[in-house]
This record gives C-alpha cells, structure tokens and sequence, in this order.
C-alpha cells in the first residue's frame, strides 16, 4: 500500500501508580520527548487531539488546558473518548485529517490520572463503561467480565489456569527491564498460581494495574515526515469494529469478534498476512485477554494460543514476540494513554531502539487495543 502517513515522534512518561504533578505536567513529559524525537517544535504542530476517559479528574474539556500548557494554540484541538482505546482512536482520526489534506502535522497526546479517585470510585467508572441499565447496576466489573470469557475459553479448549500464569511470568520478565513500566519485578509461575483470587479463575496478578500516566505520537504526511525524520515509522494498516455493549448480543465469548473484524481490515489495507507480523502489542488488561488476542489476530487457530505461550514463542526469538515491553500486566493501565503507549513501543521496535527489549530485525509491528469489555477494537499494522 502506499506510504501516505508516517509516524515521526513518540514520547511517554513514566507510568507510576500516583503521579505527584498535575496533569498538565505529566502530559508535558510526554509531549516534550516527543516533539525531540521528532525534530520539531509545537508551532509545527497544525492540530491536536486529546485522548482520555472522562471522570477521573475535575478538568471538564482537558484539550484547551492542554493546548495552552503545550504551546499549541491557535491550531485546533478536540478531545476523543473511546474508553481503553481512546489512543489508537486518536491515531485513525489523526491519520484521517492528514489523509483528507487538512493538517500535515498532527499530534496525538493520551493521558489519564487514575489516582485522583480511589480504587473503588475507580472500578464503579470502569463498570460504568457497560451497559448502565442492564450490566453495571448488578455489580459487572471488569475483572468479572474477563472472567467469564476465561471459563468459556477453559470449557471450550481445555485452557488451564497455568497457561494464564505463563502469561503474566513473560509479562514479568519483560516488565523488570522497562523503566517506563509499573510494575518491575519478576514472578514465578507458582507465585501466580497461589495469589488471591479476584474473580474465579482470574487471580491478583492476572489482572493488570490503574496507573497515572501520558504518551505521544506526532503524525506527519509523507512530504513533512520525510523532511522532519531519517527513519519514519509508517502506517500500513487500520482496522476498526465495534460490538454490542450488553453480552448477551454477543456471537461466542472465547474471542473477540470485534478484534477479528478489525484485524481482517488492517491485513487487508496493508496488503499482509500475521505471518508477517514480526512483533506485536496487544491489550492485555488480563493474561486471558492476551490470550484471546493470539487467536483473534490470527497468530494461532482458535483454542490453540496457549500453545504458543507453553512453547516460549511468544517471547523475543520466538515465532511472534507479543508484549515484549511488559504489556499492560506490568507497564500498568492509565487508560488514554495505554493506546498511545502500545504504539510507541512499535515504533521503537521498528526503529531498533528498543533497547534490552529490542526484537532482532523486527520490520513490520501490530498493535491491538481494546475499549471496554471488548466494546470497541483498533488493529494497526506498522512498517519501515
């Protein structure tokens, strides 16, 4: 496919469980480490978009307060919501303004301050992310929704707790040397198995972390992206779906349909097989969700994911690597900012700058996010 819209600058903060600054400080972080990467300043930018769940900090209309501490005004800004995949929602829109001729440059900032609210405030919004009549008021929250797709799966394909645990240990292992992620110890595949459970079968640490933190891409046309960078990131594919918000309109519960159908899109623009996928993220809110994803994108037949965990390969000099950089099981969650996370950790990839996390060679990326409980999915294939 053509080469049209380039990733050209990536930037994150530290994820951390409470952030001590404000949010415009902690956005700050990111955007400054992407702008250097990029080799531009602000005035360069034409347009903005802000990504980030509502209600969990005071700020009503964060992309003006952003704008204004970043230096970006008078260009346009606009906030996007798009719940847990808010991020890679910016990059489509992003790469759609610069497709339709409107802005050359654009910047998309993610961010969430999840530590303004307690835990339980935290849950109930996330809960709230379904179906407010039907699901939320009856107590549904996420570890309980990821839950039920996991005995499905364990009913169906004879899916164990350990191949669960496997998941979180390379989570772990990865996790320990990226110093941008949360949590940064390593764990025992006994040490998983004997944690608390949070809701059966899923136990502490198959369940990823809330977090505070921010990240940022700039995109850039083909013309701007080849004066600003001497190795932009390409964008090869977009995929997109959405599915019914209530579970019981949905097809089957051992997979998302929604990441199929996005996943079938992405291939499809980018003219490219999973074979051909040398490094993936995907949206591992729990291990089991990590382990829908190999099926769902195609890296494994249906009920045959676990083997590719049981086999090691899934980790770097593995048939796929997946989540090398600790994933949302160890780098934590702050919601707006996961998407854009998620990115720039393939573009590193692609890039060779992945540091100890570095896939040998690795040329074409995939990214997979997720919004809610499988509500809404963006597939990204990423090239040289």
């Amino acid at each position: 496919m053509p080469k049209d819209v380039a990733i050209i600058g990536v930037g994150q903060s530290a994820f951390s469980r409470k952030y001590s600054g404000s949010v415009r400080e902690m956005v700050f972080e990111a955007f400054a480490e992407a702008v250097r990467d990029a080799g531009i300043t602000p005035k360069d930018i034409d347009a903005s978009l802000v990504c980030s769940a509502p209600e969990y900090d005071k700020q009503r209309s964060p992309a003006g307060l952003i704008a204004e501490y970043l230096g970006l005004n008078p260009q346009p800004t606009f906030v996007l919501e798009n719940i847990c995949a808010s991020g890679t929602s910016g990059v489509r829109v992003a790469y759609s303004l610069i497709k339709a001729g409107l802005h050359d440059i654009v910047a998309v900032i993610g961010f969430q301050k999840m530590s303004e609210i307690s835990s339980a405030e935290s849950q109930e919004r996330m809960g709230r992310g379904a179906d407010i009549m039907w699901e939320a008021p009856f107590g549904t929250m996420m570890p309980a929704y990821y839950a039920m797709h996991a005995q499905v799966h364990f009913a169906r394909y004879n899916t164990t707790e350990e191949d669960l645990a496997l998941i979180r240990v390379k989570a772990s292992k990865y996790g320990a040397i990226n110093d941008r992620a949360v949590f940064r110890k390593e764990l025992t595949v006994e040490q998983c198995l004997s944690a608390g459970v949070v809701s059966s079968p899923l136990k502490v640490y198959d369940c990823c972390a809330n977090a505070d933190g921010a990240s940022c891409l700039i995109l850039a046309n083909a013309a701007r992206a080849k004066e600003a960078s001497s190795q932009p990131v390409w964008i090869l594919g977009l995929g997109a779906a959405s599915a019914t918000m209530n579970l019981t309109g949905r097809q089957f519960l051992d997979g998302l349909q929604v990441t199929r159908l996005a996943a079938r899109q992405a291939y499809r623009m980018a003219g490219l097989s999973p074979r051909d996928v040398d490094v993936a993220e995907v949206h591992d809110c729990f291990t089991i969700a990590e382990l829908m994803a190999y099926e769902d994108l195609g890296f494994a037949e249906p009920g045959r994911g676990k083997e590719l965990i049981r086999e090691g390969q899934t980790y770097i000099g593995g048939k796929i690597p997946v989540n090398v950089d600790g994933g949302l099981l160890s780098k934590g969650h702050p919601i707006g900012a996961t998407g854009g996370s998620q990115v720039r950790t393939i573009v590193l990839q692609l890039r060779g700058e992945a540091g100890p996390m570095q896939v040998p060679g690795a040329e074409v990326g995939l990214v997979q996010n997720i919004g809610g409980v499988g509500i809404y999915s963006n597939v990204i294939i990423l090239g040289r």
